[in-house]
């Protein structure tokens, strides 16, 4: 897999730039700023790009702006926005639209190799990766309409499932059945008021109310 990283920081480039390559993936362009990201990606065309949400000039959302271009123009391309501390606005810019392709994860989950490369296959694999800080802090935010009325259980479901986790992944996290997972899903789509259908993805519209709160 193709990647183009976006890190401004020489340091912390170099460190993605290895930690990518030993997880089995190409890192085609390390770029410092936003522009010379957005350059990259139409040069070399990446399967997944990962970006520093705040970046020269002002270091302020230049990357998450460019994240936010770069959803709309490459819509195949997998986006996984890092930053430094939780920033929700970010969070719900970025997932505002298709929440396909796309993570937002905390830097120090870096460290964390084995979960940091898993969510980045996630992303890759058309899926969706928040970090679980990210995650609690918009559930203790959106304690207020729909969620109510869901269990404390129930909210520890969609929160995994905003995490990006299948179904399987949510059993595994939980030590539960996978059989008591599904009932808790389908628990969760009556009570936000998500219908079967087919045109739309329940699980995503579940996780977009979340958000939402």
């Amino acid at each position: 897999m193709r990647v183009v990283l976006a890190e401004d920081s020489l340091l912390i480039r170099t460190g993605l730039t290895t930690l990518l390559g030993g997880g089995g993936y190409q890192v085609v362009a390390a770029v410092g700023d936003a522009d010379a990201l957005l350059r990259a990606v139409a040069e070399h065309e990446p399967d997944l790009v990962v970006v520093d949400v705040r970046m020269p000039p002002t270091h302020t959302d230049e990357g998450i702006q460019a994240a936010l271009v770069l959803r709309r123009q490459y819509p195949r391309t997998a986006v996984v926005v890092l930053s430094q501390y939780v920033e929700e606005r970010y969070a719900t810019d970025l997932l505002a639209g298709d929440t396909s392709g796309v993570g937002y994860l905390l830097k120090d989950r870096v460290a964390q190799v084995p979960e940091f490369l898993a969510a980045l296959r996630r992303v890759l694999g058309g899926g969706t990766a928040l970090d679980p800080e990210v995650v609690a802090q918009l559930m203790a935010r959106g304690r207020r309409g729909p969620l109510d009325r869901l269990t404390p259980r129930e909210r520890e479901v969609l929160r995994l499932m905003a995490e990006g986790r299948s179904n399987t992944g949510v059993a595994t996290a939980l030590r539960v059945s996978h059989s008591a997972v599904e009932k808790y899903v389908s628990s969760i789509f009556t009570k936000l008021d998500l219908p079967p259908s087919d045109v739309d993805h329940r699980r995503v519209l579940a996780v977009l109310k979340f958000l939402n709160g």
